[in-house]
Parts: structure tokens; C-alpha cells; sequence
């Protein structure tokens, strides 16, 4: 079947770069694979971070939507037990009507951040997480005006009032939340850069056990890898030391100030967990010459199920992530 590419991107701050530099990085490259064919463009959401820029996903939407013209853009993903469903109705109202028929809202219920970072956004008070399924049916009701007449809120519109709604997504890594986007006919991504295990039967459990919804009629899936590719997989390899190492510092606790070069990760004396760690976390990346990652996002489609692949990309150097992308357009669309 017709493969279709998206980008999911995460505004990954390099070592010796600023945020701000990251931050336009990621304006540069929705521009860039827009020209390439890519369908869709979504942003994270993370708190505190050193490595990563993007903290707000609303806020960088409208922004990249005034600087691209078709390709679809929106959150990978909103983290919603921090929020108001009510005020992320009105967000994402407001940047579809400013950009009608091309906003996607994809929901997590991650906390994107370490637990301060979650009470401070919370004002101190505790995020329940055992609210998400109702938070998104509120969600749901404040986007389409139907809200129940048994809610306290009953009658309350979230502005603007417009003709069209963001395209809705579920977005997770376990098989809990595979059964609560089947559960609310959402169309759903796993993101297997985050668990490079049981995605594919997550998701058959999601195509199986998917309730037909006022939003959609039939199951619809993506799935979301870490992808570096390379003129060689000699090339490919060296460019993903560098999150190959980051991931290993991120688990350990390790200080960090950003994605490390690859020369860094060359010179780093992995221990024998280490390497084990590295061999573990490939289960959640495509890496390779152009041959090689088109075989493999092929192979991937056909595990999901799925007609559109998200690719997620984290280089020390953003020439080799343009580069990537360019290669791997070249190979598949």
C-alpha cells in the first residue's frame, strides 16, 4: 500500500546550542519536509529539560502554521491530566480556526516532565491521571458543542465557535491506552521510540477491539520510531551515537546540556550494561543507508497495520537530520 511519512519532533537542543536555536531548527525542518510530501508535522511536550526546547506545543503550532501553507500540524502531544479540557478545547479551536482542516490534537497522559515540574503546573494540587477517560470525553463534547446535559458545565461553549474540529488522536505506549483509544473511537499512535516492545499486538489489540465513534468509523493507526539514515550505514551509525548515548545518560540520571556529539559518544567507555541498554533501545530506532530504513519503515507499516509511519529524529548535527529526511523521502514517496 502508498506509504505516507510524518514527523513527529521533540525541538532537541544540542550541546553548545541554544534553545532558540532548537526552536528554529524545527521551523526549518516542518518547512523543509513540507516540500519533501510529508503528511503531518506534530510537536512534544516536555518540562524542564535541558535537552529538549518544546514546552508548549499550542503556542509552537500557531507559530509553524503561519510558516507552512498545507502539511498538517499539532501536538505529540497535549499531556492532558495537567489541563483544563475545557481551556485545550479553546486552544486548539482557536489555532483550527486560524488554520482550518489542519490541526491534528493528539492526547497524552504522560507527565512530560519530572514530579515538580507536574506540581508546578498543577498549582501544587494533585494530577489524577485516573481522570484522563473523562477528561477526554469532555474534550470531546466541548469540541463538538455536546456536552451532556447531566454535566455541571452544560451549555458552556468553548470559542470559537467554528465549522470545523481538529482531527483528534490518542497517543501511547502500553496496551492500556491501545484499549482506551479502541474504547472512545479515536484513531490511535504507539510510540514505539518510547517502548520498543509489543507495539504491533498493542495496536491489533486496538484494531480488534475499536468501537465504531461519531469521530470514526473504522480503525486508523500510526506508529511513531526514532529514524536516522545515512548515505552509508557506516554514516548512519555514527550520526545515532550520539542519542544512542543520550538515552543511556537520561536513564542513569547522568547531568546533561543536550544530545551529545558523536565524537563525545565515541570516546565514551560504555560499561557491559551499557552496551546492553544500547542493544535494547535499537528496538525503538530504524538506523541505516537508504535501502535499509526504506525496508524497514515498510516492514513496520505492515506489523501496524498501518499506512502512514511517524519518524522521530534526534541528531547532534541538524544538517544530518535534514539530510535524513531527504534520503528517506527520496527512498519512499
Amino acid at each position: 500500500m502508498p506509504i505516507k511519512l510524518s514527523v513527529l519532533d521533540q525541538s532537541p537542543i544540542s550541546e553548545g546550542m541554544s534553545p532558540q536555536e532548537a526552536l528554529q531548527h524545527t521551523v526549518e525542518l516542518a518547512r523543509f519536509v513540507e516540500k519533501l510530501g510529508f503528511t503531518r508535522f506534530w510537536v512534544s511536550e516536555h518540562h524542564d529539560s535541558p535537552s529538549l526546547a518544546g514546552s508548549s506545543p499550542e503556542v509552537l503550532i500557531a507559530h509553524l502554521a503561519q510558516n507552512t501553507a498545507k502539511i498538517r500540524v499539532g501536538s505529540g502531544g497535549v499531556m492532558l491530566p495537567h489541563y483544563s479540557s475545557y481551556k485545550v478545547a479553546e486552544n486548539f479551536r482557536l489555532l483550527e480556526g486560524l488554520n482550518p482542516d489542519r490541526i491534528d490534537l493528539g492526547l497524552g497522559r504522560a507527565p512530560g516532565g519530572m514530579p515538580m515540574a507536574s506540581m508546578a503546573l498543577s498549582d501544587g494540587k494533585h494530577r489524577d491521571v485516573n481522570r484522563y477517560p473523562e477528561q477526554i470525553d469532555e474534550l470531546l463534547g466541548y469540541l463538538t458543542d455536546s456536552l451532556p446535559d447531566s454535566h455541571p458545565y452544560q451549555g458552556l461553549t468553548a470559542a470559537p465557535k467554528i465549522r470545523t474540529m481538529p482531527e483528534v488522536w490518542m497517543l501511547g505506549s502500553s496496551p492500556s491506552s491501545a484499549m482506551l483509544a479502541a474504547q472512545k473511537g479515536l484513531p490511535y499512535t504507539f510510540a514505539q521510540f518510547i517502548n520498543g516492545e509489543g507495539g504491533p499486538q498493542y495496536t491489533q489489540a486496538y484494531r480488534n477491539n475499536f468501537v465504531p465513534s461519531d469521530y470514526l468509523d473504522k480503525p486508523k493507526n500510526t506508529v511513531a520510531v526514532f529514524t536516522i539514515c545515512a548515505d552509508t550505514d557506516e554514516e548512519a551509525e555514527r550520526v545515532a551515537s550520539s542519542i544512542d548515548l543520550s538515552l543511556i545518560m537520561l536513564e542513569q540520571g547522568m547531568s546533561s546540556n543536550g544530545t551529545p556529539s558523536p565524537e563525545k559518544a565515541a570516546a565514551y567507555q560504555y560499561s557491559p550494561f551499557e552496551m546492553a541498554r544500547v542493544r535494547e533501545n535499537r528496538k525503538r530506532m530504524i538506523v541505516g543507508n537508504p535501502e535499509k530504513v526504506r525496508r524497514e519503515i515498510l516492514q513496520l507499516s505492515e506489523d501496524y497495520q498501518a499506512d502512514e509511519i511517524m519518524l522521530v529524529s534526534i541528531t547532534y548535527d541538524f544538517k544530518d537530520k535534514i539530510k535524513s529526511f531527504q534520503l528517506i523521502a527520496e527512498a519512499l514517496l
